[in-house]
């Protein structure tokens, strides 16, 4: 269903991919937008090792696309070195495809929220966590995406000093 990768020795396993998608901070979410042009927006997102989340606004351009068709793509840029005397970059990266949905259920929301919040103010207290998500409970809007394929790939010139 999903493309092999045509530079295999470029791909990244499994383990490095997902610690990728660990340490990353934010990545771009592509959808299908309005008239079939592709539509992608850059989010802020945890991944717990199963599933990726992101809050959104309650209504949008994303959320009509997700509403339309659910299969969406996200990738994360890890490194992007540009190295001009050798007219190349020292690029890693990764791609996941999947199902994106708005969460619905109240506890799964909380739980979703609150591992984001976790991942971004790490040293702030539980206490004032809860604060900001009670604050911003009513409108927030939880997606939550099922990865269905994870693929890495970095420069060919990082595979060579691995070595």
């Amino acid at each position: 269903m999903f493309r092999e990768m045509r530079r295999k020795k470029q791909a990244l396993s499994m383990e490095d991919a997902e610690d990728i998608l660990y340490r990353g901070t934010s990545g771009v979410l592509a959808v299908s937008g309005d008239d079939d042009y592709p539509y992608a927006v850059p989010l802020s997102y945890v991944y717990d090792g199963k599933k990726l989340y992101f809050h959104s606004a309650r209504n949008g351009h994303k959320l009509d696309a997700i509403s339309r068709n659910a299969r969406v793509s996200f990738c994360v840029i890890d490194q992007d070195q540009i190295i001009p005397e050798e007219y190349t970059t020292y690029f890693r990266s990764v791609i996941v495809f999947g199902t994106i949905h708005i969460m619905e259920d109240e506890s799964e929301k909380r739980n979703a929220i609150e591992k984001l919040a976790l991942k971004y103010a790490p040293d702030d207290t539980p206490e004032s966590r809860e604060k900001a998500i009670d604050r911003e409970w009513k409108p927030l809007c939880m997606l939550e995406m099922l990865p269905e394929h994870i693929s890495g790939k970095e420069a060919i010139e990082l595979v060579r000093q691995r070595k």
